[in-house]
């Protein structure tokens, strides 16, 4: 379990494919349903997508509309995909394939390699860094520990954006990248790790999605057969997809346009990888018809955080920005922000250790606290801070749960005891799952009380303490289960790598916390040289350090902290100021505090065909305006007919009832004239809203929403005149016609 799962661990599946819909928001429900066609998902942070999406799967799987074998769901990491298998799983839609693109590539190359290309497929390395040492050193180049793994890095990218060695040094200064070694030395070394590894009969990750796109392009048969068995495509986090994920995604539909995608270009955190939110913005220019659902209603962070997340946007530049969505926090209030600044760098760890531990003692469990940094090599000072405050954490990005030592251990032990425990006199008094449980984690060294400071000892108590408390969540949910049951749960837990929480402080990168959430976040160092990083130059680059910036804020729920050093050591020269990012938000830096408005609202857009082909989010009338409010009561509009009323559905309403009736009349013979129906003209809601406003003038009428400009020109005058109580005559009428 990540610490993003904030509801019931082990609920029961829902009765019927009805029942799946149950709790989902209007904008939700609209994905769910929306089983046919291309479907593109624009959701921000905290917006419930992956509820959304696996809804969608589910409530196609359980109606009978898409056959469960049929449906490829992919996405990124290990974590998110067995996240969405065990969700999946929960509401009765188990046998849905949820993968990452490597692990679904690199099945489908293990069961045809033997047919497109004879033999064993080649065998996968671990490491690459050690080929691309062999490959330097053959070049005569010496690289240093870092320019080894930042060569490794510059091979990654070029693979996954479809670069050959000899065109490496253009397609890097295109992209803007800044070369640790001269290009061509970079080609050289790139060209040889190649070599190797054909000589050595091996491949890499890289080479998992080239050969797998190879072999689909090249065997038109293994195509069809492929196609034939996935028929409906789901993409995760779309605004991270390369170039190379892209066209294997192509070869997997052919000509279909099943396809459902789910991202926020204002997310987009791993260009230097490759990916690319050009996809995601772009994907109307490809799919005309595609419906487009907006998720903006936030139910993670308070409206505090969100009002800080949505101003740090609100000055954001570039194309990613031009589809930034403005969340509208669906919580209630908590504290604000707080900023902290600090000597040094030292001082601002020790203190930031000391707030944590006070908020663990005011009753916020260790689980729910983070600090996140912009490098790992951050990590260290804050590890020894929390030690020293006596405050267990734990890293994230380190070894996998299930591969720690202690907890291969611990399932041995209760594995043995589900087959052999009747003939255990320790489980004797055990009168429940949780008490077998701990019971058998007692003789590993699992205790009622963790022991005392932090290190080794106090880690491996804390990975059995998570396996105590899921047997305990499980026992809950399932009073009849038994040992067996439980040890069952386990290992699917660890094929899918979905990991119980574990109680101590997360320490964890930026990047490393996507996806995450906490009640209380601190993110730390954030001043000019690491947030933006020292290394940003580009404007391109400088834009991604503000998106990663939002990521870390959009991590919690209801306490945030941003803090920064004035030096890096003590007595240094405070030279450091705080990141240009929180100009004007922070107290005290200058111009208006508070967040930007001029985002996306929530909604559903459906595709017409070749006149929608623009890019998505292109500003349109109404685009930049500030965020919709209730003109009765105040409260922040989300639905599509509320907007355009202004108003909540069951606030008062002070229309002109004659107004109205007058109106209604108008459209009805104008429709009669163009042979429309009566809606294409005005839909009821808009004149509602117009007889609910009587403008007087072109202004006032172009500001109701739903009065757009093709309309304004069609029709305007003839409304300012019903509006004045001067009925157009059906002479004028008629005569518009014949324009």
């Amino acid at each position: 379990m990540t610490a993003a799962t904030h509801s019931t661990l082990f609920p029961q599946a829902p009765e019927s494919a009805d029942a799946v819909l149950d709790g989902l928001d209007p904008e939700q429900r609209a994905v769910a349903t929306a089983l046919h066609g291309p479907v593109c998902v624009l959701a921000g942070a905290g917006t419930g997508k992956t509820r959304a999406i696996t809804h969608r799967i589910a409530y196609g799987v359980r109606a009978g509309i898409l056959p469960s074998a049929s449906v490829l769901a992919v996405t990124f990491t290990n974590r998110a995909a067995g996240e969405m298998r065990g969700r999946l799983r929960q509401l009765g839609a188990g046998g849905v394939q949820a993968r990452t693109f490597h692990s679904a590539a690199l099945r489908q190359l293990q069961f045809f390699w033997p047919k497109a290309v004879g033999g064993e497929l080649p065998r996968l390395v671990d490491r690459k860094v050690q080929l691309v040492a062999d490959a330097a050193a053959a070049c005569r180049v010496r690289l240093d520990r870092g320019e080894l793994r930042d060569v490794t890095s510059e091979i990654e990218w070029s693979k996954v954006t479809q670069t050959v060695p000899s065109d490496y040094a253009a397609a890097a200064h295109k992209a803007g990248r800044e070369s640790p070694r001269d290009p061509a030395e970079i080609a050289q070394i790139y060209a040889q790790y190649e070599t190797l590894k054909r000589d050595r009969r091996v491949i890499d990750f890289e080479d998992v999605l080239l050969l797998t796109v190879g072999i689909l392009q090249d065997r038109h048969d293994i195509a069809e057969q492929v196609r034939a068995q996935y028929q409906h495509f789901v993409v995760d986090e779309y605004q991270d997809v390369s170039p190379l994920q892209q066209r294997l995604l192509d070869l997997w539909l052919g000509e279909r346009d099943n396809l459902c995608v789910v991202g926020d270009a204002s997310q987009t955190i791993y260009s230097f990888t490759g990916a690319t939110p050009d996809h995601l913005i772009n994907f109307r220019n490809r799919h005309p018809g595609a419906t487009v659902v907006k998720l903006v209603r936030d139910y993670r962070s308070s409206p505090q955080v969100v009002h800080l997340a949505n101003g740090i946007l609100a000055r954001a530049d570039g194309r990613a920005a031009d589809h930034r969505l403005e969340l509208v926090s669906q919580r209630e209030a908590g504290p604000e922000p707080e900023y902290a600044e600090y000597a040094d760098e030292p001082t601002e760890a020790e203190g930031t250790a000391r707030r944590v531990r006070e908020l663990i003692r005011s009753g916020i469990s260790a689980g729910e606290i983070a600090i996140l940094f912009r490098t790992n090599g951050q990590s260290e000072i804050y590890e020894q801070a929390l030690a020293d405050a006596d405050v267990p954490y734990q890293l994230r990005g380190a070894e996998r749960f299930f591969e720690r030592p202690e907890v291969r251990k611990a399932g041995h032990s209760l594995r043995a005891a589900a087959r052999f425990g009747g003939n255990d006199a320790g489980l004797d008094d055990a009168v429940d799952l949780p008490s077998q449980v701990r019971a058998v984690l007692s003789g590993e060294g699992w205790t009622t009380e963790p022991p005392a400071g932090s290190g080794a000892v106090r880690d491996r108590w804390e990975s059995l303490a998570a396996l105590v408390r899921l047997a305990e969540d499980f026992g809950r949910s399932r009073p009849a289960a038994t040992l067996a049951d439980f040890v069952a749960e386990l290992d699917e837990r660890a094929g899918a790598q979905h990991a119980p929480t574990v109680d101590g402080v997360t320490l964890a990168s930026l990047h490393a916390a996507k996806g995450l959430e906490w009640d209380a976040v601190f993110l730390v160092g954030v001043a000019e040289g690491m947030m933006p990083i020292s290394y940003a130059r580009t404007d391109e680059q400088i834009e991604e350090e503000r998106r990663l910036l939002y990521v870390g804020v959009t991590r919690a729920r209801r306490r945030l902290s941003l803090s920064w050093a004035l030096s890096r050591t003590p007595g240094g020269r405070a030279s450091r100021r705080p990141s240009r990012f929180l100009d004007g938000l922070r107290p005290g830096s200058g111009g208006v505090v508070g967040g930007g408005s001029g985002g996306a609202r929530g909604g559903v857009e459906r595709g017409t065909g070749p006149a929608s082909r623009e890019p998505l989010g292109v500003a349109r009338r109404g685009a930049n305006r500030k965020v919709a409010r209730c003109r009765v009561c105040g409260r922040t509009l989300t639905e599509a007919g509320e907007m355009k009323l202004m108003r909540c559905e069951d606030c008062p309403s002070d229309m002109n009832e004659g107004l109205y009736e007058r109106l209604v009349e108008w459209r009805a013979r104008t429709a009669a004239d163009i042979g429309q129906p009566a809606f294409c003209v005005f839909t009821d809601k808009t004149l509602v809203a117009i007889a609910e406003a009587e403008p007087d003038d072109e202004a006032g009428l172009s500001r109701i929403p739903g009065v757009g400009r093709r309309k304004f020109r069609a029709y305007g005058s003839d409304v300012l005149a019903v509006c004045a109580g001067q009925v157009a005559s059906d002479e004028d009428a008629n005569g518009r016609g014949d324009d």
